[in-house]
């Protein structure tokens, strides 16, 4: 009974419709049966049937509610998709607007506005200019690195121009045949990881590391900073030679090895490559292993931040 009763109303209300419309949903319904019966189980919609059905989205304002073998939303991206590939077909027609940036000139100019923060976008059109590159300085601006916070070198330009002057010193043990404990130390250049100066001694006083420290550097060849961690062997007599040649000692935290990362890497080196691997006799043979191993570490040993490079070019 029902489906009559909706027949019916649906019969009344088409005598108040314009037969444009009526015209227009006869096409939808017949059109949407053609397509299921074209297809046995699921229907497949081509081409020609989304142009149609978004012809008729575009005339006729009542044609969702005679839509069934799709979406309603999957006929407006239909519009979208169609009116999407008119534009961009239009647009491949001819070479208007600029000529493109290639790829390897975004990089240079990011790698400029990254390596120097306070230049800005005229700077940089004049640097490339040098180099032959003409690039508007609405491009540079596109493509360059932009900074929220005023310009600041990184840490690591900062740690690059204080290098030079960065040496740091610490102990390590090492036990021999016989039971007995020797400490060698360890003085580092930070600049090419270079072991300026070792010594062995098995009664380690502040006044002999003192003294091993104007063997390091003499006459006046002395860094400006000195690292070392909070150890008691650095008592005053220490301090007061440091003090003496002119070199501020910076001191590490307590228990925070990291602080003082190149010697303790340098420290773990050769223990991996070297002392893990022989059976030390005595001072004297652990000074001639020491030797040779140095010697191999700053001609041969490469290093990542060296550009895997040896300490002696």
């Amino acid at each position: 009974m029902k489906p009559i009763v909706c027949a019916l109303l649906a019969f009344v209300f088409t005598q108040f419709r314009s037969r444009r419309s009526l015209q227009l949903e006869i096409v939808a319904l017949r059109h949407q049966l053609t397509v299921y019966q074209r297809a046995a189980q699921r229907p497949r919609i081509n081409p020609g049937d989304r142009v149609l059905w978004s012809w008729i989205a575009r005339h006729w304002s009542g044609w969702r509610d005679a839509l069934i073998f799709v979406q309603t939303g999957t006929v407006i991206a239909w519009q979208r998709k169609r009116f999407r590939d008119h534009w961009a077909k239009l647009s491949k027609h001819g070479s208007l607007g600029r000529p493109t940036v290639s790829e390897e000139i975004k990089a240079l100019i990011r790698k400029m506005s990254a390596a120097n923060l306070g230049w800005g976008s005229p700077r940089i059109v004049g640097e490339l200019r040098k180099l032959g590159i003409d690039v508007a300085k609405s491009a540079v601006e596109k493509y360059r690195v932009q900074s929220r916070k005023p310009p600041s070198p990184t840490w690591k330009a900062f740690l690059n121009n204080h290098v030079n002057d960065l040496v740091s010193i610490d102990f390590f043990v090492v036990p021999t045949v016989r039971n007995k404990v020797l400490f060698v130390l360890l003085v580092l250049a930070h600049q090419r990881r270079r072991v300026v100066h070792f010594n062995v001694t098995e009664h380690p006083t502040a006044q002999w590391t003192g003294q091993q420290i104007i063997e390091a550097f003499p006459w006046d060849t002395a860094p400006k900073y000195l690292l070392r961690d909070r150890d008691a062997i650095y008592g005053s007599q220490f301090q007061k030679r440091i003090k003496s040649m002119g070199i501020e000692e910076v001191i590490s935290a307590p228990r925070s090895p990291w602080q003082n990362a190149f010697v303790e890497r340098m420290i773990g080196s050769i223990r991996r490559e070297c002392l893990d691997h022989i059976v030390v006799l005595n001072d004297r043979h652990l000074k001639r292993i020491l030797t040779s191993y140095f010697n191999y570490y700053h001609c041969w040993h490469t290093h990542l931040s060296l550009g895997m490079d040896s300490p002696e070019s």
